[in-house]
């Protein structure tokens, strides 16, 4: 605590990042949902899972062996989709904002399509509340397959075709040139 009463600029952005940091239980399985709810949901859980570093529920939104990730032509399948790009992004600080979402998906059927739009912001550890820190901001176009899991009754991901259409900032924070 400063004099009067602040607290430093430093003590709040403990205070933040300790918060993002706190561990919250979010369920995986929510009730209630419409079928295009459902469907849209997979997508939820994936960016909820990287933005809290919640292997559990990246997991839960992809089909478990028959799963793909196309990020502007980079082809990622199997483990190395589910577990090694979940290990390069997971404990970055991010946030994965999506929207125009639309759903194609009939009444009684098991597979589905999406587009959506996101905008993701991507920090290393501990530096996404440092209003001095550099991150990289992507805008991109969501293209997914879906499919209705039987043995839990989740809508997953089958494939999902990522084109980015534009970045800016620090690649390196993600593993690319800068």
């Amino acid at each position: 605590m400063g004099s009067g009463g602040q607290t430093s600029n430093q003590t709040r952005l403990d205070f933040l990042y300790l918060s993002i940091h706190f561990n919250i239980t979010t369920p995986i399985s929510l009730p209630s949902l419409s079928t295009r709810e459902a469907v849209a949901d997979a997508l939820y859980r994936g960016v909820l899972g990287l933005d809290t570093n919640d292997l559990a529920m990246w997991k839960s939104a992809w089909l478990e062996h028959d799963s793909s990730l196309d990020l502007n032509g980079k082809i990622m399948q199997g483990d190395e989709l589910i577990e090694n790009l979940f290990k390069s992004i997971g404990p970055l600080e991010t946030t994965h904002t999506i929207s125009n979402i639309r759903v194609h998906v009939k009444e009684g059927e098991d597979t589905a399509g999406m587009t959506a739009s996101a905008v993701a912001q991507h920090y290393r550890p501990g530096e996404g509340v440092n209003p001095d820190t550099k991150g990289f901001l992507t805008g991109g176009l969501y293209f997914i397959d879906l499919v209705k899991d039987k043995s839990d009754g989740l809508w997953k991901m089958r494939k999902w075709t990522l084109k980015l259409v534009w970045v800016e900032g620090d690649a390196s924070i993600v593993g690319g040139r800068r």
